[in-house]
């Protein structure tokens, strides 16, 4: 095994890592506005504050990594909000600063020194009606390439441990990422978490997951490979047809149970909605670790309680 990145030695050394949880509702707990089509992305400027706050208290609840707050924090929405090109790459290098700084301070008091995930969203959260639940929009693949970029230049600068190209429900742009990687980010692991159709088998654009193992296979950065942001159900789902794919490790953060309108933009408990019980990750462990994940955690409307029930199951390190 190459150890020579620091999420392959955690990887190592823990057996199975515990990623954290949602940061826009634990935000709104905090009292900052998400209402907006750029979510929580302002907080950097507006609440840094409460963001190193959230960060804080998934490291108290057991979390190995920090996401940074920057899954809706592309360049192109920040100039499209009136923010200039130096204000727009600001806010990305605080979010790093920010989960960098809370990882620091929980390694100095507990001597477990976690990792800095770098959250990188998909187009379709740039366009701010759901489109990540759809996969239905269409660019080129330089499109794709000329908006990721940035970013990804921006973490990989910023000092992130890890790129997490997560909830990405289509083909092309995925392939666009992942071409993208030795040029931005060159010798920095990633994970790639995907964003499913709720039977679990195929893209949300209807790319079938044996394409994405596909090319994973032939992507030497990434470490972890996997679904997010979607039922625990359809999460298990996935990982059962992810596992006979791929010999990539897996990764699984699904959301709460509960369904997202993106009309409405409201959520439900739906017909396979499980609800809030901390247990709700930590019950699904055994199923998960059974069919090769290796890093867990939750998406939307997950909580710190959840998240520490969770690390509590996983256990201390293997080695």
């Amino acid at each position: 095994m190459d150890m020579s990145d620091a999420l392959t030695r955690l990887l190592a050394r823990r057996g199975t890592i515990v990623l954290d949880g949602a940061m826009a509702t634990e935000l709104e707990k905090r009292g900052v506005d998400t209402s907006g089509p750029l979510w929580s992305a302002l907080a950097m400027r507006d609440a840094p504050d409460a963001v190193l706050d959230v960060h804080r208290a998934y490291f108290a609840a057991g979390a190995d990594v920090a996401t940074t707050n920057t899954y809706q924090a592309n360049l192109d929405a920040y100039r499209r909000a009136g923010l200039s090109e130096d204000e727009a790459e600001g806010m990305v290098r605080q979010a790093v600063r920010l989960a960098r700084r809370a990882r620091d301070e929980h390694a100095a008091t507990t001597g477990r020194h976690g990792l800095v995930a770098g959250s990188v969203g998909p187009y379709g959260a740039y366009l701010a009606d759901g489109s990540e639940y759809t996969g239905a929009y269409t660019r080129t693949d330089e499109d794709f390439r000329a908006f990721h970029r940035p970013r990804l230049r921006l973490l990989t600068q910023a000092g992130v441990d890890v790129l997490a190209l997560e909830t990405m429900p289509q083909g092309p742009e995925i392939r666009a990422l992942l071409g993208l990687l030795p040029e931005v980010a060159p010798g920095v692991p990633a994970w790639l978490s995907l964003s499913v159709r709720d039977d679990g088998a195929a893209l949300r654009d209807g790319t079938p997951l044996e394409d994405v193992a596909a090319w994973a296979r032939e992507t030497p950065q990434l470490r972890l490979l996997g679904v997010n942001c979607t039922r625990p159900e359809t999460a298990t789902t996935a990982l059962s047809l992810l596992g006979g794919l791929s010999s990539v490790p897996l990764v699984v953060y699904p959301n709460s149970g509960e369904e997202y309108d993106a009309e409405a933009k409201t959520w439900s408990t739906g017909s396979g909605g499980t609800g809030h019980g901390d247990d709700l990750l930590a019950s699904k462990l055994p199923a998960w670790e059974a069919l090769g994940a290796r890093a867990v955690g939750g998406c939307c409307r997950t909580t710190p309680a959840q998240i520490r029930a969770l690390a509590a199951a996983v256990g201390e390190p293997t080695a």
